[in-house]
């Protein structure tokens, strides 16, 4: 029994950041998932699967982890770095690009 310790990147469809504070424990897939013949539905016998722990720090969830005998993996986040970018650069007299209409 394995599991990821990850905090989950804002939602592209809001701008807001709700829920990526929280750092979520999820199980990985032990069982493979296999295609109901007649349907077509992907099912699988692994209920752990469904099952998502939320917690507010990395450190309650590796402490859980290890008090459950979970092996475990930190994922770390990746920090958007963005360049901060003035409108008023677009009509600078130094523009590396020219600007015609």
């Amino acid at each position: 029994m394995s599991a990821k310790i990850y905090r989950p990147a804002k939602t592209a469809m809001q701008s807001g950041k709700a829920k990526t504070h929280l750092w979520i424990l999820e199980f990985d897939q032990d069982v493979p998932r296999t295609i109901d013949p007649m349907m077509g539905y992907t099912s699988s016998a692994d209920t752990r699967q469904q099952v998502k722990l939320t917690f507010d720090s990395a450190e309650q969830a590796v402490a859980y982890a290890e008090r459950n005998g979970i092996d475990y993996r930190v994922i770390a986040p990746k920090d958007a770095t963005r360049k901060a970018v003035s409108y008023s650069d677009n009509f600078r007299y130094n523009r590396l690009q020219p600007w015609t209409h």
